[in-house]
């Protein structure tokens, strides 16, 4: 493990900020955060713990981008041919270090669109409900969106939700769901099920859902299972092909720091790239090599890029360029394990200086989450969000009481998770 340590709770080496610096100074990703922006705040670096929500910027983004717009002024039309990067194959660059990062052969995966546009695209094709088989299981607190396509798509069909959603929802008195838990509903609900729509990472509690026992279980049972990996691209280690997923999407804006509102991801497992399934087609889901001759009648592409609908929007998707560099460049076995021992000695902090104000939604078994926690402030309200920000520290809230912190391995440092608990603290013992 990178940064590996061990010290007893309340030990005053544990909570020294000189420990931290230690742990700074012997961090073989430490020269990563010298890639990216840190916001200013009265002069001052930040402490960024909100790369579960916008990722921060890599600096060659910008020269990136400015490459782009030149080509567009100088070359006009013909950049899509003879600029620097020519945009007529501009999304092929993104095949390899996508499929690397989630675990998958390089034609499962695409970049395209956003993320529920290309949930709703997928689902076309792999929610096909029956009289008797109509039911989609997701989480009862996932992301809205995700319950308002899922619902949707219901509708659509013809189903009443009641009757055709089932929520998966933790025991009394918990807070995260129990693998146990889904497969013995997976059992009961049978071959009622037409489609599994979870999260790979869980948004509000930081909780990594076991991806390949619940895929395996559904699967016995016949069902279709995607995964929504917003929060798991670009955070945890993904094997989609091996794993046997049918499909998953994930947006880019988060952990792989490719901007607000950037390009998504799509993959489809390969034994579905030649099946006969209904989906939506346009100009960019066709074979490449006729592509241009125009042709009326439709050639698919034998690839996920038959699920490609449009051409490759290249300013969205510059951005994602500079961040997958990083990835590729550091690898996420490596990423991962500084994650673990960082989020590790943030909850030890926590533990020992907030325990008795703070408690964590967010499972401690390193195999069952990501680089966030989740913390129940007891009495907090949005407004200790920006207490936090006032000195520093920019974190998320959500209601009634839950202010979420990733320590995104790439640019977060021991010091500022020392500054973050040092603050919070601080901010809970002068409320009263």
């Amino acid at each position: 493990m990178v940064c590996a340590y061990h010290c007893p709770k309340g030990d005053s080496i544990m909570t020294d900020l000189d420990r931290a610096k230690d742990l700074d100074a012997h961090d073989p990703l430490r020269s990563c955060r010298s890639l990216f922006e840190i916001p200013r705040i009265g002069g001052r670096e930040v402490v960024y713990l909100t790369g579960n929500s916008l990722g921060l910027q890599p600096k060659e983004v910008r020269s990136l981008i400015e490459q782009e717009l030149d080509d567009w002024a100088t070359l006009g039309v013909n950049a899509h041919f003879e600029g620097r990067d020519p945009w007529k194959d501009y999304h092929e660059q993104f095949r390899e270090p996508l499929a690397r990062l989630v675990g998958a052969e390089p034609n499962e995966v695409v970049a395209m669109n956003s993320l529920t546009v290309n949930l709703h695209l997928l689902m076309v094709s792999f929610y096909r409900p029956t009289k008797d088989r109509h039911v989609i299981v997701i989480e009862d607190n996932a992301f809205p969106s995700d319950s308002y396509a899922v619902e949707s798509q219901i509708r659509f069909h013809g189903y009443p939700v009641g009757d055709s959603l089932v929520r998966l929802k933790p025991r009394p008195g918990e807070q995260t769901l129990r693998t146990a838990d889904i497969l013995a509903e997976l059992d009961r609900l049978g071959e009622r099920v037409a489609l599994v729509l979870l999260g790979g990472v869980n948004y509000l509690t930081g909780q990594v859902l076991d991806i390949p026992r619940i895929t395996a279980a559904a699967h016995r049972h016949g069902s279709m299972v995607g995964w929504d990996l917003a929060h798991a691209a670009g955070n945890v280690p993904l094997q989609l092909h091996d794993w046997g997923a049918d499909f998953a999407a994930w947006c880019s804006y988060k952990y792989l720091n490719a901007g607000p509102g950037a390009i998504a991801g799509a993959f489809v497992h390969r034994r579905h790239h030649d099946a006969d399934l209904p989906r939506l087609a346009g100009w960019w889901s066709t074979d490449p090599d006729t592509r241009f001759e125009m042709r009326q009648e439709f050639e698919p592409q034998h690839s996920v890029d038959a699920w490609q609908i449009s051409n490759p929007p290249i300013l969205a998707m510059t951005p994602l360029k500079a961040s997958l560099a990083i990835f590729d460049a550091v690898g996420m076995d490596t990423i991962r394990r500084k994650s673990v021992a960082l989020t590790t000695y943030m909850r030890d902090l926590l533990l020992a200086r907030c325990a008795d104000r703070v408690s964590i939604l967010t499972p401690s078994d390193p195999a069952e989450h990501g680089a966030q926690l989740s913390l129940v402030v007891r009495g907090a309200s949005r407004l200790l969000r920006d207490r936090l920000e006032e000195h520093g520290v920019i974190a998320d809230f959500r209601e009634p009481n839950v202010i979420r912190v990733a320590p995104v391995p790439l640019y977060v440092t021991y010091s500022d998770v020392w500054r973050f608990v040092d603050t919070l603290a601080n901010l809970l013992e002068n409320r009263d």
